[in-house]
């Protein structure tokens, strides 16, 4: 009896640590999806580096409770999933997003963002971000529109003096 009590504490200080070491980790509701979609969902989160697992309710809330996140266990009834992402933030979020806007079974609950309780609403907000490379590639156009600007206004000049010359 004690073997499987020692199993189960086991199981929650690996849901806790992997809410504490989780940079997001979204909380769905997997109800109604066939196991072709559920296949389907969990590889495109595995190639993002974010894993998907189900786990008892029961554990989950004391994880969270272990973990700091006791409000996350107003989430945690009926059948869950978790996909926890230790790299990228925004990649479970968009993917499970992407995901439900095709599939209405899949629902998303709530979630954590880098150690803070998220509601669904903020977990789709941050699923509409562009990627990092977008924003980086947002930021580098922004850095360069001053530089291209003074480089045309530069030759405008220089070709402007050059018919005066002529």
């Amino acid at each position: 009896m004690s073997s499987i009590i020692e199993q189960k504490k086991q199981i929650v200080e690996e849901i806790a640590d992997k809410f504490k070491s989780a940079q997001t980790a979204v909380v769905v509701d997997y109800r109604g999806l066939t196991v072709a979609e559920v296949t389907e969902l969990r590889k495109q989160l595995r190639e993002a580096n974010v894993e998907f697992k189900v786990y008892k309710n029961s554990m989950s809330r004391r994880a969270a409770e272990a973990a700091e996140l006791a409000g996350l266990n107003e989430h945690l009834t009926g059948p869950n999933a978790i996909a926890f992402s230790t790299e990228d933030v925004v990649a479970p979020a968009k993917i499970l997003n992407e995901f439900a806007k095709k599939h209405e079974a899949l629902e998303i609950k709530a979630g954590v963002i880098e150690g803070n309780i998220a509601s669904q609403e903020e977990v789709k907000a941050l699923a509409e971000l562009p990627s990092r490379e977008g924003l980086l590639s947002m930021l580098l156009s922004v850095l360069q529109a001053p530089v291209r600007n003074l480089a045309l206004a530069t030759k405008a000049v220089a070709d402007q003096k050059e018919e005066q010359g002529a």
